[in-house]
């Protein structure tokens, strides 16, 4: 049996930066609309205030750095991190076109070494990033890290569900919608690093308990969609 090579950081970054212009579009098609309310799910997961100091990590185009700024208002701040610079530039042109008033700025980083000092934040969220670190345990070490005592994070990503008819379900919707929409958008090769990567990534038990080795104090993994897709909250 052969193993599929697994990107490293570089090529993932390459991806990403590749499907920059059309991030939103696959994003909506792919999950029929329900994208956002996923992400409103996991801001209130995150328990973000009116004047909190937020931080969202991965934050591609910035759908989800948007609705944690609603959430913490003008009195409070938001930064959106993400390792590709295309992403960011059209996180960065959204803004300034629809939502200049949003108490966002947007920072280049890496989520395995987080350019921020110990305690910095009062909440944080994280979408559709976990999977595609290439070090699960060391990005949770980091958010522990960045977070004030008591602060919250919800990440949003991807989930294999236990129930064989929901399993079943996934790996056609994985064949049959998300190839094709790929396909269509001239993009089959850069999209198809979703199905390994689900494979690989840790189910929601196991998420747990990577968030109690990264030495948060409590730890409870969400499964919604059908247990397709899944929100891990971490409390430090």
């Amino acid at each position: 049996m052969i193993e599929e090579a697994v990107p490293n950081a570089s090529e993932i970054k390459a991806i990403f930066d590749r499907i920059a212009p059309v991030y939103d579009q696959m994003n909506h098609s792919l999950s029929l609309g329900q994208h956002r309310i996923w992400k409103q799910m996991t801001v209130k997961w995150s328990q973000a205030k009116p004047g909190n100091i937020a931080l969202d990590v991965c934050c591609g185009s910035g759908d989800l750095t948007q609705l944690l700024a609603r959430q913490v208002g003008k009195t409070g701040q938001v930064i959106g991190l993400d390792f590709s610079p295309q992403l960011l530039t059209i996180a960065r042109q959204r803004i300034a076109e629809k939502s200049s008033h949003l108490p966002i700025r947007f920072r280049e980083g890496d989520a395995l070494a987080l350019p921020f000092d110990e305690n910095s934040f009062d909440c944080a969220t994280m979408g559709y990033g976990l999977r595609n670190v290439t070090d699960i345990p060391r990005c949770l070490q980091e958010l522990h890290r960045v977070l004030r005592r008591g602060a919250k994070v919800a990440i949003l990503d991807f989930h294999r569900p236990k129930a064989p008819i929901m399993q079943a379900f996934q790996q056609w919707y994985l064949n049959f919608i998300v190839v094709p929409t790929a396909e269509g958008l001239g993009l089959t090769e850069e999209y198809a690093y979703i199905n390994p990567s689900l494979k690989r990534f840790p189910t929601g038990n196991n998420q747990v308990k990577l968030g109690y080795q990264a030495g948060f104090n409590h730890a409870v993994h969400y499964s919604i969609a059908g247990g397709m897709m899944g929100v891990l909250v971490l409390t430090k």
